[in-house]
């Protein structure tokens, strides 16, 4: 992919911009590489130009590296065990907000099959194999072996458009990580067990969950990294209205 100037000649700036973007995508399996502080901060930083509403700038950022990224997942691990034993228990462990739609219909719910038997079909996990699926979910929780977490809050008076601007802070990051040859995968998995995460993080009584991350650099011999999504043509989702 390469992008062109008003002259119809690519930009070496702007084939890095597009090249970024296009070669961002969810890393389900890390190295144990270290990524040091002052990149983590470099990336922060540069993301905190994303738009938002009157500047409100909603982001708040949590970051876990070492023992504290160690002690949630074991804490979150256990609880999303605890849930397969008695799913019961899964009634205590609720989102504060509706991420996904409670209602599927197509061709979002056709999108989201695809997306998940065509994961399940690259392991090897078949239909019904609830130990395996288990495991794979739960690797969410271990942020895929990545060296650092990312949690994400805002406050709760703020209104859902500041969920759009969040939107834009998190692709921000993960752009400008690819451009330091880092990945990342974003993580709405975490937000069922808000209750665990936010005590342990430290946020404020006012913060609701938005989301995790996990960032570090990808194995790149690892089979589930060659699983890449597909994505709908621009022509098919765009109306031009002359």
């Amino acid at each position: 992919m390469s992008a062109v100037n008003e002259s119809g000649h690519a930009g070496a700036a702007a084939v890095a911009v597009d090249d970024a973007i296009d070669s961002r995508m969810s890393i389900r399996a890390f190295t144990p590489q270290a990524v040091p502080r002052e990149t983590i901060a470099h990336l922060l930083q540069v993301a905190a130009r994303a738009p938002s509403g009157t500047n409100t700038q909603p982001w708040k950022v949590y970051v876990l590296a070492g023992a504290s990224r160690d002690a949630l997942v074991a804490k979150v691990c256990a609880a999303h065990d605890a849930i397969r034993a008695n799913p019961a228990l899964g009634a205590e462990y609720r989102e504060e907000y509706d991420y996904y739609p409670r209602n599927w219909v197509s061709p979002y719910i056709d999108r989201r099959r695809e997306n998940g038997w065509g994961l399940y079909g690259l392991l090897g996990i078949a239909r019904g194999e609830k130990d395996k699926m288990h495991a794979q979910h739960q690797r969410n929780f271990r942020f895929f072996d990545a060296p650092v977490g990312l949690m994400f809050t805002m406050e709760r008076v703020l209104g859902r458009g500041s969920l759009l601007d969040y939107g834009a802070f998190l692709q921000n990051i993960m752009v400008a990580a690819r451009g330091q040859g880092l990945h990342t995968c974003p993580q709405a998995a975490w937000n069922g067990f808000a209750k665990i995460v936010l005590p342990h993080i430290g946020a404020g009584p006012d913060e609701m969950l938005v989301c995790g991350m996990a960032l570090g650099h990808a194995d790149e011999a690892a089979l589930v990294n060659t699983f890449r999504t597909p994505r709908v043509a621009a022509a098919a989702f765009t109306t031009w209205v002359d």
